[in-house]
């Protein structure tokens, strides 16, 4: 047989083949150009031990997470790892063509002899050979079909995901976000883990929380809830009045809602309202001032206890002449200048004192009067009016800022409305002094019976109270009521603070409708600024 030998079956397992005149270190002696070489290896067929799974799928052990590439046939100036180059002897200088060059004797083949390769001229080279780093792939038959694409890395049953890999999986598989062939492994993984399981759980749960749907802000009413608990189930150590209880809380609620305002929310404007007698009235003032305003008129009741008073000992009694001297004494007051929550802090410990000076003086000052400048009110009822002043006011800044705001505790609820009912007579007698009511029906001596308007205010602070129409001596008689008014709370807290006209604030009349309107009117009156 003349010219190079054909290529080498045993040799194709590598990807190459011997070059002329050379040996490939790997099956025994080269075959050279010399015509009697033969065209089978002189010695037994070495096979190549078999490729693991992970070689023969193009894929490797480690390749799934991105770090460890693949490895790549060596290349002819590379021995594979664990075999040593043997030395293949090369034909004499004086040896004769087709004579065979001296070396061990051959030894009889396996099997059939191979059947011969077709002989061809050695192509020359016509480009050096490529670096051993960077192999270049071996060119595909014209007639061969197109490779199909690798598919993308699946873990094998042979190689499956370690577990550290696995678990540091648990949070992109938490969020959905994995392949579903590493969805199908991390699965199968947590089937039989008990602590990676756990840890997949915790990951759920804290997903659950970034759902866009629902709001990670706390609750407005949850430190109401928490401080109307406490009042109910924790004894103080000195008791607290029942009366100054209403005060306390509803203090405590409008202190929760500026705790966290910023410097703009205190500057927003607030338009107070009330009624004076004849029509809705209205100023416009901030947050701030609106807390100004609370604080100056809480001085009156702190004037009666003998501690200071925020305008001084001078200053005047009644609470619109106050709230005006007070936004002309502090500039910029009426519209929030200052450091924003200063006046937070004086009126929050003002409103303390208070209710620690009632706590300590026992049930003596229940009956201490506190004057309002054209009327007076005994001290329990001084702190139930004031109690209704920070719900109303409250209600007042949460519209400014769109904030919610819930009515007060049902047992505080009922006692302002018991507060304002008590009044409704007397201001009744004084709307009639001033020509703006009907003159009584029917006069009775002091302490009996007389004309009667029955009032229903639905909800859970609401019930039945009994209003005397002629006189404020008549005792109220459910037997002599002549009229009905019902409302629902919210109705009664637009009413009693002015923010509404009288005569749209009831859902159900019945009866004398004189009767009906001057007690509308007359609860409209009791709101001031």
């Amino acid at each position: 047989m003349t010219g190079r030998g054909g290529p080498d079956p045993y040799d194709d397992a590598y990807g190459e083949s011997s070059g002329p005149g050379d040996g490939d270190g790997r099956d025994g002696p080269g075959r050279g150009s010399d015509p009697g070489l033969p065209s089978h290896p002189a010695g037994p067929p070495r096979i190549p031990p078999p490729r693991s799974a992970a070689e023969d799928s193009g894929h490797w052990p480690g390749a799934l997470d991105g770090q460890i590439p693949a490895p790549r046939p060596p290349t002819a100036d590379e021995t594979p790892a664990g075999r040593a180059p043997e030395s293949a002897p090369k034909p004499a200088a004086n040896a004769e063509p087709g004579e065979p060059a001296p070396g061990p004797d051959p030894e009889p083949a396996l099997g059939p002899d191979p059947e011969p390769a077709l002989s061809h001229d050695p192509e020359p080279d016509s480009a050096p050979e490529p670096p051993a780093s960077a192999p270049l792939p071996a060119p595909a038959p014209p007639d061969a079909p197109p490779a199909a694409p690798l598919a993308a890395p699946t873990p094998s049953a042979a190689h499956p995901l370690s577990h550290d890999l696995l678990r540091s999986l648990l949070g992109a598989w938490a969020l959905t976000a994995c392949s579903p062939e590493e969805t199908a492994a991390v699965e199968a993984h947590l089937n039989h883990c008990p602590s990676c399981a756990e840890e997949a759980l915790r990951l759920r749960d804290a997903v659950g929380l970034l759902h866009t749907e629902h709001s990670l802000d706390l609750d407005p009413m949850l430190r109401s809830r928490v401080l109307a608990g406490c009042l109910g189930r924790r004894p103080a150590r000195i008791p607290m009045p029942g009366w100054a209880g209403a005060y306390d809380a509803e203090a405590a609620r409008l202190d929760a809602l500026l705790r966290d305002m910023g410097e703009a929310e205190w500057r927003a404007p607030v338009r107070l309202k009330w009624f004076d007698g004849r029509r809705l009235a209205g100023r416009d003032t901030t947050v701030a001032g609106v807390i100004g305003h609370l604080m100056v008129v809480d001085g009156i009741i702190a004037a009666s206890l003998g501690l200071p008073d925020p305008l001084g000992a001078d200053a005047p009694r009644s609470p619109q002449v106050r709230t005006e001297a007070y936004w002309r004494h502090e500039p910029g007051a009426s519209y929030g200048a200052g450091p924003p929550g200063a006046v937070r802090e004086l009126w929050r410990e003002q409103g303390h004192a208070l209710v620690r000076t009632v706590s300590f003086a026992g049930r003596g000052v229940a009956e201490l009067d506190v004057p309002y400048g054209d009327f007076a009110l005994p001290i329990r009822d001084a702190f139930l009016d004031r109690a209704l002043e920070c719900w109303v006011h409250a209600g007042d800044i949460a519209e400014a800022i769109d904030y919610p705001y819930e009515p007060p505790a049902s047992a505080h609820l009922r006692a302002m409305i018991d507060l304002c009912v008590r009044l409704l007579p007397g201001t009744l007698a004084e709307r009639r002094r001033a020509g703006l009511a009907a003159p009584p029906r029917r006069l009775v001596e002091a302490g009996t019976p007389g004309r009667t308007l029955h009032l229903q205010v639905e909800g859970t602070g609401g019930g039945d109270w009994y209003i005397a129409l002629d006189s404020p001596a008549a005792v109220a008689a459910p037997e002599e009521a002549v009229a009905t008014i019902a409302l629902d709370q919210e109705a009664f807290y637009l009413l009693a603070s002015g923010h509404v006209p009288p005569q749209e604030a009831a859902a159900g009349l019945s009866g004398d409708t004189e009767a009906i309107r001057d007690v509308l009117f007359a609860t409209a009156s009791l709101s001031r600024l």
